[in-house]
């Protein structure tokens, strides 16, 4: 027998459950940009790769893309959707004894980085994958206000050619981040990070990295 993936619907979270085969006591729960929802294939490659380790892994939609099966979110939306992340996360702390993480790919993961500087003991650590610092070609529109609160140690993944922020750029903005933190590159990617025949080796690329980021300590909520 392998890891099992399950349909996970609550009052307010909707997504997908990997359960690991041999589960370490931790969990992630992994978010979608604004024009995804929880069946991207990286999400999907990410949260097998993780389960395969022995982590608990809920990949779930945001609350606007359960009212929208298509689209942006709408202007109002961001804190209905940093609310969810939260719930989500109370669901993921009823499944294991352990550490509970958090990450999210672009809009996914600046709604989690917001919710995690409003609250940092919502998620022991962070998984930031293409944080979209601008918008494209939009230098200037920083999307760093709440960086100096953020106290929750976050790995953030970017693509070297990912128009939403250079590799300077990111750098830059990390040392505004009082917490631990750790940039990991993948080489060529933009800022879906890789087509679907590369998704499997950024996967564990990510996984690896990440799991030495927060290091050993199953059945403890602190990394």
């Amino acid at each position: 027998m392998g890891n099992s993936v399950e349909r996970y619907l609550d009052e307010s979270v909707c997504g997908l459950l990997h359960r690991p085969q041999s589960a370490n006591g931790d969990a992630l729960v992994l978010t979608h940009g604004a024009g995804a929802n929880c069946q991207s294939p990286l999400l999907a490659a990410l949260a097998e790769a993780f389960a395969s380790g022995g982590m608990t892994v809920l990949r779930c939609d945001l609350p606007f893309r359960q009212l929208r099966p298509h689209g942006p979110p709408g202007p109002g939306s961001a804190a209905r959707d940093r609310e969810g992340l939260r719930q989500a996360v109370v669901a993921a702390r009823k499944m294991v004894p352990g550490r509970v993480f958090l990450g999210g790919h672009s809009y996914g993961g600046r709604q989690a980085s917001m919710l995690a500087a409003d609250d940092p003991s919502v998620a022991a650590a962070m998984l930031l994958l293409s944080y979209p610092l601008h918008p494209p070609r939009r230098p200037t529109q920083l999307r760093t206000a709440h960086f100096p609160q953020l106290h929750v140690p976050s790995l953030f993944v970017a693509g070297s050619r990912d128009e939403f922020a250079s590799l300077e750029e990111i750098a830059k903005a990390l040392e505004l981040i009082p917490a631990r933190t750790r940039l990991l590159v993948i080489e060529g990617a933009g800022h879906s990070l890789g087509n679907r025949g590369e998704l499997s080796a950024i996967a564990a690329k990510v996984t690896t990295a990440f799991v030495d980021f927060i290091g050993k300590g199953s059945g403890s909520r602190s990394v």
